[in-house]
C-alpha cells in the first residue's frame, strides 16, 4: 500500500517530464554533439540510438519497476525485496549526492552566464580566457553555485507533486522550445550546413570499439541510470501507470534533445568557424564566441543558457530527490529537514570542488599519473566506478534476487497494449547490459584501450 505522505505525481504528464528532467542534462548540450561529429557523425547516431532501445529502455523499464512495486526509496526499494541487498541502493544514493555536489558547481556557472547576458554578453575578446579567470576565482564562483543549490532546494522543498512536478512541467517544454528556436537560427547561418553534416553524415571510417563503447557511456550517463533518481521517482507512481511506455518515452524525449542540442550547437560552430572542443569550454567559451559574432547574439545567448539551466536545474532536483526521499522512508524525517540537511552537505562539499579549479588545485593521484583535482576526482568516481557498479548490480539483482517472473508481474500491470517483454528484456538485463557496463567500465578507466592495443 502506497505510502501517501511521502508524496506521489499529479499527472502522468508531470512525471514524464520531471522524468526528461532528470535524464536531459549539461552532458546532452555539449558532450553528446561533440562525441558525435568526433567519433563517425551519423554513425555514432544511429548507433546511439540502437543502444537506447537495448540499453536503455532495459534499464529504466527495470529501475522503474523496482521502485513502483516496492513505493520506497532506493536503498529501502532493494532491502524491502531482499534485506541482504539495500547496499546496491545505497551506492546509488550516494553517487547522487556526490554528482550533486560538484554539478551545482557548474549549474552556477550558468547562472553567471545568464546574469552576463541580461547585463549585455561577454565583453572580453578572449572569452575562452574570460571563463578560466572566472573558475578560478575563490569567491565568486562559490556565490552562483549557492545561488543555484538554494535554487534546487527550494523547488525540493516543494515536494513531489508542488514542486518537482511543477517546475518540470513549466521548464521542459520551454527547453525544448528554446531549443527548436536556437537550432532553426542556427541552421540559417552562412556555412551552417558543413557543421550538420558533420554532425549527421554517417563516417563509418571513425567508428571502433572505442566508439561503440563511448556511445554506450554516453547512454547510461545520460538517462540517469544506475543513481537511484528513476527508482525513487518509480515509486511514486500509482499502479495503473504504463511502465513499458514511459521507458520508452523518457529516452525518447532524452535522445531528442540531445539531437536538437547537436543541431543547434554545430551548426553555428562551423559558421563561425570555431574548434568544436568537448567539455565546458564548448559551452563557455567556443559558444560566447559565436554569439558575439551573431546579429541578435546577446537575445540567443540568454536564450541558450536559460535553457542550460532548466537542463542542468530539473536534473539537480532529481538528484537531490534521492537522499531526500531515503532521509524521509528510513530516518523518518520530515521533507524540510532532509532538504536543508542534504543540500547544505552538498553545497559544502561543492566549496571544495569549486575552489579546486583555483587556490586549491592540489592533485589527487588515485586515478592518474597526471593527478586530478578534487573536482575532477568527484567526476572520475561517479561517472566511472559508481554508475557502472550501480547498473551491473541493478541487472544481476533483477536476475538473480528478484526474478523475471515478479518483474514481468509489476511491468505488465497497467500496460495498456498487454506489453509482452518476452526474452528480448530478459537476454538484455541479463546478458546485454552487464556485457556493455563491464566494456563501459574497462573504457572509461584506460583499460580497454591497453587491450586492444591503443
Amino acid at each position: 500500500m502506497e505510502n501517501n505522505s511521502r508524496g506521489a505525481w499529479g499527472s502522468r504528464f508531470g512525471f514524464i517530464m520531471a522524468s526528461a528532467g532528470s535524464a536531459i542534462g549539461l552532458g546532452n548540450l555539449w558532450k553528446f554533439p561533440y562525441l558525435a561529429g568526433a567519433n563517425g557523425g551519423g554513425a555514432f547516431v544511429l548507433v546511439y540510438l540502437g543502444i537506447v532501445i537495448l540499453l536503455g529502455f532495459t534499464m529504466m523499464l527495470g529501475e522503474l519497476s523496482i521502485g513502483r512495486a516496492t513505493k520506497l526509496n532506493q536503498y529501502g526499494a532493494y532491502k524491502k525485496i531482499n534485506p541482504k541487498f539495500g547496499f546496491i541502493g545505497g551506492i546509488g544514493i550516494l553517487t547522487g549526492f556526490l554528482i550533486l555536489s560538484f554539478y551545482s558547481v557548474v549549474g552556477g556557472w550558468v547562472i553567471k552566464y545568464i546574469f552576463q547576458y541580461i547585463m549585455g554578453g561577454v565583453q572580453q575578446a578572449d572569452k575562452m580566457g574570460y571563463f578560466v579567470s572566472f573558475i578560478t576565482n575563490p569567491y565568486e564562483p562559490l556565490i552562483w553555485h549557492g545561488l543555484f543549490m538554494a535554487a534546487t532546494l527550494f523547488i525540493v522543498l516543494g515536494g513531489v507533486s508542488g514542486g518537482i512536478e511543477k517546475a518540470s512541467k513549466i521548464m521542459m517544454p520551454l527547453l525544448f522550445l528554446f531549443l527548436i528556436i536556437i537550432a532553426i537560427r542556427s541552421l540559417t547561418l552562412p556555412g551552417a550546413m558543413e557543421g550538420l553534416k558533420y554532425f549527421l553524415i554517417p563516417n563509418w571510417s571513425k567508428f571502433n570499439l572505442d566508439v561503440l563503447v563511448k556511445a554506450m557511456g554516453q547512454v547510461f550517463f545520460s538517462l540517469s541510470l544506475g543513481m537511484g533518481t528513476l527508482v525513487t521517482y518509480g515509486s511514486y507512481l500509482e499502479g495503473h501507470e504504463d511502465l513499458p511506455s514511459n521507458a520508452l518515452t523518457i529516452p525518447a524525449l532524452d535522445t531528442l534533445a540531445a539531437l536538437l542540442a547537436g543541431i543547434a550547437i554545430m551548426p553555428a560552430v562551423f559558421a563561425f568557424n570555431q574548434e568544436p572542443g568537448a567539455g565546458p569550454g564548448l559551452m563557455f567559451g567556443t559558444l560566447p564566441n559565436i554569439f558575439a559574432s551573431m546579429p541578435l547574439g546577446n537575445l540567443f545567448g540568454l536564450m541558450f543558457f536559460v535553457l542550460v539551466f532548466f537542463a542542468a536545474v530539473t536534473s539537480a532536483i532529481s538528484l537531490l530527490e534521492v537522499p531526500v526521499s531515503w532521509a524521509m522512508d528510513s530516518l523518518k524525517w520530515s521533507r524540510t529537514k532532509a532538504v536543508w540537511i542534504f543540500a547544505g552537505l552538498c553545497f559544502v562539499i561543492g566549496i571544495g570542488a569549486s575552489l579546486s579549479n583555483g587556490p586549491w588545485e592540489q592533485k589527487f593521484y588515485f586515478f592518474s599519473k597526471d593527478g586530478q583535482n578534487f573536482f575532477d576526482v568527484l567526476d572520475y568516481l561517479t561517472s566511472n566506478i559508481l554508475l557502472p557498479l550501480g547498473g551491473v548490480f541493478m541487472s544481476l539483482f533483477i536476475t538473480f534476487v528478484w526474478g523475471y517472473d515478479n518483474a514481468f508481474k509489476e511491468i505488465k500491470i497497467g500496460s495498456k497494449n498487454n506489453f509482452a517483454i518476452g526474452g528480448f528484456w530478459k537476454m538484455s538485463m541479463m546478458v546485454g547490459v552487464p556485457l556493455m557496463m563491464a566494456l563501459v567500465f574497462l573504457q572509461q578507466t584506460g583499460v580497454l584501450a591497453k587491450l586492444i592495443g591503443q
